[in-house]
């Protein structure tokens, strides 16, 4: 926002700016959100007062969910209950948790937040002394005085307020505090994660879930049909019918002719789920979501970054040495005759992208470790193994393994697309693949050092497993196809690996690979908008 433009600032983010700068400013600026149990409680707590119900103006009243503002004061309000008694108006705010142990009786947030409506009240005409706050976790209702000091400490908060949306600058994340544990939007802000990369000392928690309940859908196969019945998604298929209820769905994957109704569309978008559009062979054709993230400011700076050559560079070769460096991992875990020189040449590379002066050379470099790695793919399968690969080729493929990679790396590529919209990238513009027409080249660039850790890995496991063999695949004359039950052992296959937890090198708490994706999707957007002096890619150990 402009310095000279009037903003509007809601009362319930000053108790966010109290009760922490970074909270009020990624809610209010960046348009972030996340439901999480409490905030789920607070919504239940709120429940009776969230309707508008009731007439504010006569001498008596009690009206809930009452919106109300100053323009001169720049304050906008929605009041859980408003009572007017003998001409004078006493606003209740309803807060979920237990009252404090303090002498004021109630958090400084909670009582700038009210004394933030008192003020709004009585700029509309109205007497008001004040007003409770109601906690419901002891059932005590505490009056909060709306006095001089009380009225000078929530305009100041409101002056900081407006100065750190005209500055645009993020406030650095609280240092390792126990507000930090209940946050919804943890898991967003990464605190402790961004303390740490930035040499702030202490101990770093893991303060959102290691996985993700919401699942995927995978809907592969010509003739299907999507509906929406009872809350949940039916599917039909020629040979029956299976469903998913609605709430358990993070994101719908279709592959090939999918029909699918306008019902499900729209339940889609309002909920914010996206429905990906895959080619019957996996190939990723777009998305269909609900708006654009509202986070601005992270696309602004992405545009930014990668307009600047330098910059770009230095965030791929972050990027393209953790890809390499996790295909050496890969080799030294499963090829058991790898020579000790392709190990060692291998870390040079890595060593090498690092000083590499030019978008050309780290494609050479690429390409030179692609070579070496791709050389040893077949020594990574069983020695029995009937299958093998002749380097690395796609569109088509001209072998089972290829195929079975380029189908991984399709559905790995629409799950990282995913996370950066979901993050409030813009998936199309990348720093290391070159923007084209129709190309998520960001999902591209995020997608190469998982590659090998996820993809390679979930291929390798299911040669060497035996969950694959030579009847799941077709000649086809111009290279190789698989068959339709094939692919869906695929997915099967990725769907483990993503799920699969892991303890994170740099962090060292448990988290799946799947939390990973969004967890270095978010570092990369702390580092676009200058928060953290580098990227740093995922290497595993």
């Amino acid at each position: 926002m402009n310095e000279g433009e009037a903003i509007m600032v809601p009362a319930r983010m000053l108790n966010e700016y109290v009760y922490c700068p970074r909270l009020c400013y990624l809610e209010f600026v960046q348009g972030e959100w996340k439901d999480s149990n409490d905030t789920e409680e607070g919504n239940y707590t709120h429940r009776r007062v969230d309707r508008e119900k009731g007439k504010v103006g006569e001498e008596r009243f009690e009206a809930t969910s009452v919106s109300m503002e100053s323009r001169e004061e720049g304050i906008s309000c929605r009041m859980d209950l408003l009572r007017g008694d003998d001409g004078e108006a006493i606003p209740v705010d309803y807060k979920k948790g237990d009252a404090p142990d303090l002498p004021e009786g109630a958090w400084e947030a909670d009582r700038v937040q009210l004394c933030a409506q008192v003020i709004v009240i009585r700029a509309n005409g109205m007497a008001c002394r004040g007003g409770f706050v109601y906690y419901a976790g002891s059932k005590k209702k505490v009056w909060v005085e709306g006095d001089g000091h009380l009225v000078s400490r929530t305009r100041e908060v409101l002056r900081s307020v407006r100065a750190m949306v005209a500055q645009g600058s993020i406030p650095s994340p609280l240092v390792f505090s126990r507000k930090c544990e209940k946050c919804s939007l943890a898991s967003i802000c990464l605190p402790d994660e961004i303390n740490a990369l930035n040499g702030v000392d202490g101990e770093l928690r893991r303060l959102y879930p290691s996985r993700d309940d919401a699942i995927p859908v995978y809907v592969t196969g010509d003739g299907a049909s999507i509906h929406i019945k009872a809350g949940r998604l039916e599917i039909i298929r020629e040979g029956g019918t299976s469903s998913v209820p609605l709430n358990d769905i993070s994101q719908l994957s279709l592959y090939g002719n999918v029909r699918i109704t306008a019902s499900v569309i729209s339940e889609m978008l309002d909920r914010g789920i996206p429905i990906l559009h895959l080619s019957y062979g996996g190939w990723y054709k777009g998305c269909t979501t609900g708006s654009n993230h509202k986070n601005v400011e992270l696309r602004m700076a992405q545009y930014k970054a990668a307009m600047d050559e330098q910059r770009a560079l230095d965030i791929s070769k972050m990027m393209i040495s953790g890809k390499i460096r996790n295909c050496r991992t890969m080799l030294r875990r499963n090829d058991n005759d790898l020579p000790k020189e392709i190990l060692s040449k291998m870390g040079r590379l890595a060593e090498s992208v690092l000083i590499a002066d030019s978008q050309s050379s780290l494609l050479g470099i690429e390409g030179a470790a692609a070579q070496q790695y791709f050389g040893r793919f077949n020594s990574m399968l069983k020695t029995d193994s009937e299958f093998h690969m002749e380097g690395r080729n796609k569109r088509p493929p001209s072998d089972p393994i290829n195929a079975v990679l380029s189908y991984l790396y399709g559905i790995l590529a629409k799950e990282v697309f995913v996370t950066l919209n979901s993050v409030g990238f813009d998936p199309y513009l990348g720093f290391y693949h070159r923007p084209r027409y129709g190309k998520p080249a960001l999902a591209l660039d995020l997608m190469e050092e998982f590659r090998p850790i996820i993809a390679d890995s979930t291929a390798i496991t299911l040669f060497n497993n035996g969950e694959v063999k030579k009847i799941d695949f077709v000649d086809i004359g111009a290279g190789v196809s698989m068959r339709k039950e094939a692919k869906r052992t695929m997915i099967r296959g990725y769907e483990r690996r993503m799920n699969t937890e892991i303890i994170h090198p740099l962090f060292e708490y448990r988290i799946t690979y799947r939390r990973v994706l969004e967890v270095q999707a978010r570092l990369l957007a702390r580092h676009v908008q200058g928060e953290v002096r580098e990227y740093t890619s995922f290497c595993t150990r």
